[in-house]
């Protein structure tokens, strides 16, 4: 009899840890989370199935696709990002002049570092010769996310020096 009681115990505390388990992340929510991180970048859609996200579409430069799949990496349960965005050539057929200076690549690494940082308070960032410069205050769990996506878009380097992380 206190086998059979036994038994029926372990049963039932199999089953309510069971129910109590979180189950994983369902894909749509995931998609609906990364469709709205990529709000700021028209033209792109992505995809998700098993929490790998595959973005797709068009952009007009190499910064906005770099942008897009930075914030598709930094979204909550995504497991990867397969990035099919194609960039659009430019509707000039003349190829654009030599930058004299490194400003020209420094006005879209910081247009595509401000889409990223906007969606972290308490954090700036600068960007001066390709460096990326970040002040501020950050969770670790937060900056580790964030500097993800900023080595993402391959600047020369990322300064975290004025940084506090808590």
């Amino acid at each position: 009899m206190k086998l059979k009681h036994l038994t029926t115990a372990i049963l039932s505390l199999g089953l309510l840890l069971m129910i109590s388990c979180k189950g994983k992340p369902k894909d749509a929510d995931i998609q609906a989370n990364v469709t709205t991180a990529l709000a700021s970048t028209p033209g792109v859609t992505a995809d998700v199935k098993d929490g790998v996200v595959t973005l797709s579409g068009t952009v007009s430069s190499e910064a906005d696709k770099d942008a897009a799949e930075a914030a598709a990496k930094v979204t909550e349960n995504v497991k990867s990002v397969v990035n099919n965005i194609t960039v659009a050539p430019s509707p000039d057929t003349t190829p654009p002049p030599a930058p004299t200076t490194t400003s020209n690549g420094d006005d879209s690494l910081k247009i595509a570092v401000g889409s990223i940082v906007k969606d972290f308070p308490g954090i700036q960032a600068d960007v001066q010769d390709s460096v990326i410069v970040i002040t501020g205050e950050s969770k670790a769990d937060r900056w580790k996310k964030l500097k993800i996506a900023l080595d993402a878009l391959k600047p020369k380097k990322v300064d975290a020096s004025g940084l506090k992380v808590k």
